[in-house]
């Protein structure tokens, strides 16, 4: 156990990693890791480039392309480190995926850190797979040594501030080594009591996922809805807390200055909270990340309003896009409320994630 998943990647960084060793993390990917597995353990994290034409899965070529890549910097990799469901993504990878995925670190002879912290968020099928559910299967070979899984209650159970974060390690030397390591990030005694007591509840743990899975669901459906009517697609999501929306064709080019640029209209202007893909190292300019999950119904219907009166402001000055596919999910606003955006301006507050240092979040209230 360690203080939240943020000291548990942090340990296992340090159980598998000297300085200047590399793993592989496919993009678009948490920017936190750069300050998790980075800061402190001096390991490299190298990019695997996915792409929105085939919904930016994962493919064994993309990963070879980057262990190459690696290995023609002189740097020696030492893992590959997935996040199922993908923060920023908000969708799950599929079994073909996941074998695919144990069958390349197999072969390569380096470790899979799987970051499941959102495995409980799954509101629409396909249903979440785990990576230790692939290893049983008959036609998968895979030294077990290699795998490794990292957990948190704080996105299933909703109470991040608890700080209980978990490694589940196949391998025995690993899992001496981070007992020996999180002296330096414990978890309370009390804190693990309330924890096994609440979760000894089969009855309350159910029923207060299947709730928590049908609000996401309804706010996931209206959300996307909301944005479709806008003429704003996102990629098709069933899981986490987090739209991938797709802005493109508001670019004035296709560069990440330009994004940048947008996003500072979207941030000052028109008082919202997203998050740049250039943030997460996507690869494509033109892609933000939504929060649709952290705000009360009034706020997400004011945040809508601004939405709508933004994108109509500007589908004249929409740039159309060379899409590779069309965009695969849509959403949309409320048309019930018809106050002035003035009514609702309020200051806001800093995104850790953002990169500017005032980004405000509406949070209005009447």
């Amino acid at each position: 156990m360690s203080g939240g998943a943020t000291g548990a990647h942090e340990m296992v960084a340090f159980c598998l990693a000297d300085p200047g060793e590399a793993f592989l993390v496919p993009t678009p990917y948490y920017p936190g890791f750069d300050r998790d597995l980075k800061w402190r353990t001096g390991v490299e994290l190298v990019p695997v480039n996915c792409e929105s034409c085939n919904n930016f899965k994962i493919t064994r070529n993309a990963l070879e392309a980057a262990y190459v890549k690696v290995q023609e910097a002189n740097l020696r990799v030492k893992g590959l480190l997935i996040t199922n469901p993908s923060n920023p993504l908000g969708t799950v990878l599929d079994r073909d995926t996941l074998k695919s995925m144990v069958r390349f670190i197999n072969d390569k002879n380096i470790h899979l850190i799987g970051d499941e912290i959102y495995a409980a968020t799954v509101f629409m099928e396909p249903e979440f797979v785990s990576i230790s559910e692939i290893i049983e299967e008959e036609d998968v070979e895979c030294n077990r040594d290699l795998i490794h899984i990292v957990y948190s209650l704080s996105k299933d159970m909703g109470f991040p501030g608890f700080r209980v974060g978990i490694v589940y390690s196949y391998n025995d030397s690993v899992v001496s080594c981070a007992r020996k390591m999180s002296s330096f990030g414990l978890v309370s005694s009390q804190t693990q009591h309330l924890i096994a007591s609440m979760l000894s509840d089969d009855e309350f743990v159910d029923n207060f996922i299947t709730e928590s899975k049908e609000l996401l669901f309804n706010r996931h459906k209206y959300f996307t809805w909301s944005l479709s009517q806008v003429g704003i697609g996102c990629l098709k999501g069933n899981a986490g807390l987090f739209i991938w929306m797709d802005l493109r064709k508001l670019l004035k080019e296709e560069t990440f200055a330009a994004e940048m640029e947008l996003w500072r209209v979207i941030t000052n202007e028109v008082k919202l909270n997203v998050s740049p893909g250039s943030s997460f190292h996507c690869q494509e300019p033109g892609w933000f990340r939504v929060c649709f999950a952290n705000m009360d119904d009034y706020t997400m219907k004011v945040a809508l309003l601004r939405i709508r009166t933004f994108m109509l402001k500007n589908n004249e000055a929409m740039v159309p896009l060379k899409l590779c596919r069309p965009s695969s999910l849509k959403l949309s606003l409320s048309r019930s409320l018809s106050r002035r955006m003035d009514d609702f301006m309020s200051p806001g507050i800093m995104s850790p994630h953002s990169p500017l240092p005032q980004s405000p979040l509406v949070r209005a209230r009447t």
